[in-house]
């Protein structure tokens, strides 16, 4: 079951050696520690516990590393008190509900255009984009090339991901043919 944790982790996501080892570890370590405790299933889960947030006050985790800690630690609590079933039940309802968000499209993305400093920007491309995203707002503006460029940040919702290309050659009809780019919306909403 460590293991089976340990592919729902890695699962297209970047991960250390060191922390997908470790976490293929936890569920035997949490096992051993309910054992150990004799019964007493208070003591083993504050334990084990203290000893999982300690990896976490120190080095800075994703939502996913969390996740996936917790994950192998109720699989050993589960084990350790003997519901073997309802442990191997439970990582594959995981297993399947993780596939499942990984699989589906990202919903927001960034779109990062860059307008001469004289370009009146308000309004200059919701025509475009209201025909390639049902939902848009324009989130920053900033000034690059030591002032003489602008570079707007807008956070849209594509209806369709296969015209990309087309609404990237419009905004660019717009701009001028200065540089404009799409991607998937920034990962820091996943660090807790």
């Amino acid at each position: 079951l460590g293991a089976a944790v340990v592919g729902i982790y890695m699962f297209r996501h970047a991960y250390l050696k060191n922390f997908v080892v470790t976490l293929a570890l936890l569920p035997v370590i949490v096992q051993m520690v309910i054992m150990l405790v004799n019964g007493n299933i208070g003591a083993g889960i504050a334990v084990m516990g203290v000893f999982n947030l300690v990896r976490f006050r120190s080095i800075p985790g994703s939502a996913k590393d969390i996740g996936s800690v917790f994950l192998a630690m109720a699989v050993g609590l589960a084990t350790g008190m003997g519901f073997i079933g309802l442990a191997a039940l439970f990582v594959a309802v995981v297993a399947l509900a993780n596939i499942a968000y990984v699989l589906s499209p990202p919903a927001d993305k960034t779109l990062r255009i860059t307008v001469p400093e004289d370009f009146e920007y308000e309004g200059a491309f919701d025509g475009v984009l209201s025909r390639y995203a049902s939902d848009r707002e324009l989130v920053s503006v900033e000034t690059t090339n030591l002032g003489s460029l602008y570079q707007l940040e807008y956070r849209v919702r594509l209806t369709q991901d296969g015209r990309q290309k087309k609404m990237l050659d419009e905004i660019r009809c717009h701009n001028g043919n200065l540089k404009v780019s799409l991607a998937t919306a920034a990962s820091a909403k996943e660090v807790l």
